[in-house]
Order: C-alpha cells, then sequence, then structure tokens
C-alpha cells in the first residue's frame, strides 16, 4: 500500500523549536523527532514566504518555477502542473488542502482535489478541520497539506508576562526587555502551533494511520525579526524539517549533512516509487537515510527577488563557508523587507538603518556562526572568496539565472514598495488598498 503523506508547515519558525534545543517548548515536535528524522542543517531556497513554499513544491529555485516574490503582493505560481499534488494525482493520490498555502491567490487554482475553507489560518480553524479530514477520510492513498498561520506576526497574546523575565532573545539581536517581550510572544504563538500538531498526530494514530503516513513538518524561513527573515544569513534560510514514516525514517535520529527543500520532491518521488520529474532541481535525502552517502551537497543556494521591496540577492553555502551578493548597488538596508516589531524599534533607535551593507560578504560558519565577521576584504581569504564567487556564479548559469543577465522580469500589477519606506505598510500612503492584498 502507497503511503499517505501529511505535509504540516508553520509560517516564519526556522528552527526555534524545542527539537533543535531552543527554549521554545514543543513537546509534541520533539517527540516527532525522537520518533523520526530530524534534519539539522535543512535551508530553503528562499527566506521569503511564497518562494520558499513554491520552491519546496516544485523541486524548483524560485527564479525557475516563476514565483518571484509574495502572493500577497501580486506574484503567483505560473505553472501549477508542477505542483507536487498535480504529480501524485496520476499516482492515484487524492490531494487536500487545509489553511495556508501562500503560492495563489485562488488555492482552487492550485490542483488540490478538495480545497476545506476555514475562517481564518490560525490553529483554532486549521487544527480541527485537519482532525475532521483524518477521521472521515475513505480515500487513499492522500496528500494532505495542513499549512497554519502560526508563527507569523501578529503573535499570540503573553498569557504568563513573568515568563518574560526569562525568555532570551534570537541570536542576532542584543538582550533588552522589549526583544525579551518580542521573543516571549513568539513563543506563545509556537505554543499553540505545537499543540494543533499534536491532535493532529494523535488523531493519525486513533484512526491506523500513522505508521503508513509520510509526516513532514516544516516551516518556510526563519523568524520574523531582524537579521532574519529574508536575509540570506543561515538565520533566514534556516528551517526545521522533520520527516517521520516509512521506508528508513524513523528511530530519532539526527542527519547533519545540508539539505534544501528542493530536495524533498525528488524524496517523495522515490518513497512511492515514481519517476522524478526532469524539472526538478533537487537531490533525493534517501542516500543519507540508508547510510549510502554522508552527503548529498558540496553547496546548498538560496535567492530572494522581491519581498516587500526588490531585494535581488544570491548565495551559495558549503559545510564552512557562506557566500552572499547584492545585486542591487545599495549601502543601507531596505526597511520594509523587515517587519514591524518591538525588535526592530530597538535597533532602528540605535541607527541600524544607517548601518553600511556590502554587496558581497564571505563568512567563515565554523568561526562566526553568527555571520557578523564579514571576510571579503580580507587578503588572507581571496582564494576561498573566488572559489565561492565561481561556484555561485556556475549556478546562476546553469540555472538560466535572469540576474546573470541583468535585470529580473517587471511585474506591472505587482505592489512593491520604494527603497525609502521604513515599514511594509507604507505603500498604503501612496497605494489605494486591494482586495486580497495586506
Amino acid at each position: 500500500m502507497k503511503p499517505n503523506i501529511l505535509y504540516i508547515h508553520s509560517h516564519d519558525t526556522g528552527r526555534y523549536i524545542e527539537p533543535y534545543g531552543y527554549s521554545v517548548p514543543t513537546p509534541n515536535l520533539k517527540k516527532l523527532a525522537k520518533e523520526g528524522v530530524l534534519f539539522r542543517k535543512a535551508f530553503s531556497a528562499a527566506p521569503t514566504c511564497s518562494p520558499s513554499r513554491a520552491s519546496f513544491l516544485t523541486g524548483q529555485y524560485p527564479h525557475n518555477n516563476g514565483q518571484y516574490g509574495l502572493v500577497n503582493r501580486g506574484f503567483e505560481l505560473p505553472d501549477t502542473d508542477k505542483h507536487i499534488v498535480n504529480v501524485l494525482k496520476e499516482e492515484g493520490y487524492k490531494s487536500t488542502l487545509i489553511g495556508m498555502q501562500h503560492i495563489r491567490k485562488e488555492p482552487s487554482t492550485i490542483g488540490y482535489d478538495n480545497v476545506l475553507e476555514v475562517e481564518d489560518n490560525y490553529s483554532k480553524y486549521v487544527t480541527p478541520s485537519a482532525i475532521d479530514f483524518i477521521n472521515n477520510n475513505i480515500d487513499k492513498p492522500f496528500f494532505l497539506s495542513v499549512g497554519y498561520e502560526e508563527t507569523h506576526r501578529p503573535f499570540h497574546e503573553i498569557k504568563d508576562e513573568e515568563g518574560i523575565k526569562y525568555t532570551n532573545p534570537p541570536s542576532p539581536l542584543p538582550d533588552t526587555p522589549r526583544t525579551r517581550k518580542d521573543m516571549a510572544a513568539f513563543k506563545e504563538s509556537a505554543a499553540v502551533l505545537d499543540n494543533g500538531i499534536g491532535k493532529i498526530l494523535n488523531t493519525l494514530k486513533e484512526n491506523g494511520l500513522y505508521q503508513n503516513t509520510i509526516i513532514i513538518f516544516t516551516t518556510d524561513h526563519g523568524l520574523p525579526f531582524p537579521e532574519m527573515k529574508c536575509t540570506l544569513k543561515d538565520d533566514g534560510i534556516g528551517v526545521s524539517l522533520i520527516i517521520r514514516g516509512p521506508h528508513g525514517f524513523t528511530g530519532g535520529r539526527v542527519i547533519d549533512s545540508m539539505v534544501s527543500h528542493i530536495d524533498i520532491y525528488p524524496t517523495l518521488c522515490q518513497l512511492i516509487d515514481i519517476k522524478i520529474p526532469d524539472w526538478v532541481q533537487g537531490k533525493s535525502v534517501l542516500p543519507l537515510i540508508k547510510d549510502e552517502t554522508k552527503s548529498i551537497h558540496d553547496q546548498i543556494y538560496a535567492e530572494v527577488n522581491y519581498h516587500t521591496a526588490y531585494e535581488p540577492k544570491r548565495a551559495v553555502r558549503t559545510k564552512r563557508w557562506k557566500y552572499i551578493r547584492r545585486l542591487r548597488n545599495r549601502t543601507k538596508p531596505l526597511l520594509s523587507n523587515t517587519d514591524q516589531s518591538l525588535s526592530k524599534d530597538v535597533l532602528l533607535e540605535n541607527d541600524w538603518g544607517e548601518q553600511y551593507i556590502r554587496n558581497e560578504e564571505l563568512y567563515d560558519l565554523m568561526l562566526d556562526p553568527n555571520e557578523s565577521n564579514n571576510l571579503v576584504n580580507e587578503g588572507s581569504h581571496k582564494d576561498i572568496l573566488e572559489e565561492m564567487r565561481n561556484n555561485l556564479d556556475k549556478w546562476m548559469i546553469k540555472t538560466d539565472d535572469p540576474l546573470k543577465k541583468g535585470e529580473l522580469p517587471q511585474f506591472d500589477n505587482a505592489l512593491i514598495n520604494r527603497d525609502s519606506d521604513k515599514s511594509a505598510d507604507d505603500i498604503w500612503n501612496y497605494v489605494d488598498k486591494q482586495d486580497g492584498y495586506y
């Protein structure tokens, strides 16, 4: 019997959950990790919402699948035939979408057999719908996508103000009362997320479906804090990835090898024994699970095109080195591409918006895991810099990246913030609000 596939995805969670060692209690996800396989170095193909999700579901980089920006800003996945549900359909799978999807304005145009409407994409609405589906599902095998709004801003209300005192902000941020409060609110959202996931997993067990279901939990990118989401540092592209199910995804294993979101598509194809489509750019992780190799990638790649503002940049990461290239001649941060928050307020009050940024960055991830010491101008690293530049150039050429030839395609109907905007909402000072956007 072909396994069911349960794809659970959160919003803006990064790796800041308990199974990765952070003091963000998520006991159900920790239990899932202990029963399955946890990937410690999993990365999204983009640290922005829609491009990341589209890459996961097509096995292609954003500039290849055409998801250049956010669906709520006017960007859509142009070719839904490549979406995995349309490939699985040919193998007899029934697909159902519940909650967040973030790649098409109209979810009914993606290709799911069923799109179950919910009042909102928060757990209080999504989780009961998913439980009801599992309790009443008779079409097998199924592909079930359960998308949570958590842990996107605004976060859930802090229940225990006392807990703020004992919270540590994310590593890129200073430890202040406001950054602690910001992180404490994130923890509340993570707890709600985890509680909902636990209920769904228990429902699978109660219906005898747990053992024959490939359960994937992941998120789109890093936390919605400054120097994280929408950056190509590991705090931006690093994601949680836990897989539990048949064919070796058991036993509480931890994989330290680099993997990318685009690797899940070919992995699922191999698990259900179907041909991997020619367009897929990732590699199956099964050789890692079967101990046939210690690594499937010498380099992984990620990109940003449009978020709220136009900020084209590319990155290549090896086990030790990270190289980032910005493809606009700017020397100051694009502030609208960072979510509004208490943490952002703290940094702006301390001249964060005036910091000088370079068009190239090189980091030694072993000696500088927080990517704070740019080595581009260090003469002792010129050979590494040249090698990483060449790695990125080769990838851009191989994948026919339009930035290698100049500007990205223009999107006349997209909502794009001006460079001078300090907030994503500043756009409404000069653009009328449209249905379906922020």
